[in-house]
């Protein structure tokens, strides 16, 4: 008999770590607590809109394809996939930098801006590069159990890369702060302030600048689409609707969950779900961390997201944009040190329909707004409003277009609606950041140290936030699983 694994939640890691599992010849079985699979990565759709809810860049294409390699599959088996150019615009109050699908016309974009700019860019990306193939081919890959995983001759010979920030390491190079804020905002965006996130994170820049950005065809829910089919070939079962009310445990090892009351037994748990939300599942005598404990944690951004049919097609905007026409240094303040609504904050448009026209209905335009905003802030629905309000004004007057009067609809989601959805702690949006102390083995496990066969996935544990690294998380947490199994079998 085939052992009996259950998963709860069916976001990417969870959906990742079900097909490794169905894979090693495990019985796996997934809840979910809302109406479609895919956990934050969602999709609404609405009067021939379709929105992805959640993520919507498609950056490291390299790791869906080995996840899918895994499988004997590949990406183009399940989407088409298409490189952009350009892959975004940044707008500022008196320039646009439009960033190339090459780095060639980075380069060029980048001499623009600031002579004799582009020979040290070539370098600082050589570098990313150089720590993008240490951080994706060797650490990231280790389960995060025990310091000395860090400890190689690659990391060894970068050791200053983790007590020097970005921030220090873009800012020696580069003084133009339109070229500054360009080459940080991966990092803010993703989960810290640049001067506190490690410069060995620079390989985000890489995945950026050197692997470009790339779009799903029908959207990144596509992706959430293609590994439920996988899993379901593989034969995992999927449930629902299912909302987990309890992980059950005798004699300190997990045995099954409860579903209002109802038990399902099981060899092996692992939540793919909000960790601090899967630590509440348990009796308290069985959680590993405090409040205090995560209350003390820095958690990535939540976010204010708008969905909005408009009734034509939009004038001088790419598929991604971003707004950087107010001071960068102060939203990240206003996110980090100082948490509270911002004054005048950076946002983020996506337009997918511009590049895929099955988006949106001919002749309109699918538009997804982003502003992202500290955890845990009071959340109302004049707030909503008045932050729209903002951003629609400011976008007019950067795109040189008046679109208030051909919005067909808008729907918002923010704090609440995280929490309420996902079970989000604080309502974060892109888990624990990537902060010197929160990486690799200072994260929380991914195997808990009070209850045996309880394991856990996602962006607040190994690696960190972000689609791939969830990717990565579920095949670690699948490794862990089948080791620990064959080890007490």
């Amino acid at each position: 008999m085939a052992e009996k694994v259950i998963i709860i939640g069916s976001g990417f890691s969870s959906l990742s770590a079900s097909c490794y599992l169905a894979k090693q010849g495990f019985d796996v079985s997934i809840y979910e607590k809302n109406k479609t699979v895919g956990g934050r990565a969602r999709q609404f759709l609405r009067d021939g809109f379709t929105f992805d809810m959640g993520p919507s860049w498609y950056w490291m294409p390299d790791i869906f394809d080995s996840f899918f390699n895994d499988f004997g599959k590949k990406t183009s088996d399940f989407y088409q996939l298409d490189k952009l150019d350009p892959a975004y615009k940044i707008f500022f109050s008196d320039d646009i930098i439009t960033i190339g699908d090459s780095m060639d016309k980075i380069c060029d974009e980048f001499e623009r801006i600031e002579k004799g700019s582009a020979k040290p860019l070539r370098k600082f990306i050589k570098k990313a590069q150089d720590n993008y193939e240490i951080a994706i081919h060797k650490i990231v890959l280790r389960p995060g159990l025990s310091p000395l995983e860090l400890v190689s001759r690659d990391t060894v010979l970068r050791l200053d890369q983790f007590f020097k920030s970005i921030s220090q390491d873009v800012r020696k190079r580069f003084k133009n702060p339109k070229l500054i804020s360009t080459l940080e905002f991966p990092v803010l965006f993703l989960g810290a302030k640049p001067n506190n996130t490690p410069s060995f994170y620079s390989f985000m820049n890489f995945a950026d600048f050197g692997l470009g950005t790339w779009h799903p065809k029908g959207g990144m829910y596509q992706v959430i689409r293609a590994m439920e089919l996988l899993a379901l070939e593989l034969g995992v079962k999927i449930y629902t609707d299912q909302a987990v009310t309890k992980i059950e445990v005798t004699k300190g090892k997990a045995t099954g969950i409860s579903i209002d009351g109802i038990s399902v037994m099981a060899d092996v748990v692992l939540s793919g779900a909000d960790y601090h939300h899967s630590e509440t599942l348990l009796d308290p005598q069985y959680r590993q961390y405090s409040e205090a404990y995560w209350n003390k944690k820095t958690f990535a951004p939540s976010s204010l997201l708008f969905y909005v049919g408009f009734d034509k097609k939009l004038q001088n905007v790419s598929h991604h944009n971003l707004f950087f026409d107010t001071n960068f240094e102060q939203h990240a303040i206003e996110i980090y040190d100082d948490p509270k609504w911002p004054e005048a904050p950076l946002f983020y448009a996506n337009f997918p329909s511009i590049t895929d026209y099955s988006m949106a209905p001919e002749g309109c335009e699918t538009g997804f707004f982003l502003i992202p905003i500290a955890p845990d802030l009071k959340d109302t629905q004049p707030l909503r409003n008045k932050y729209f309000d903002i951003i629609i004004d400011r976008f007019q007057k950067l795109t040189d277009q008046k679109v208030e009067n051909n919005i067909l609809f808008k729907e918002d989601f923010c704090v609440n609606d995280f929490i309420e959805q996902y079970n989000s702690y604080k309502g974060n949006a892109y888990g624990m950041a990537n902060t010197l102390l929160q990486t690799a083995f200072l994260r929380p496990k991914l195997h808990s140290k009070k209850v045996k066969n309880l394991f856990f996935t996602g962006q607040l544990t190994v690696p960190g936030p972000g689609v791939p690294p969830a990717l990565i998380s579920g095949k670690l947490v699948s490794e862990l699983i089948v080791k620990h199994q064959k080890f007490h079998l």
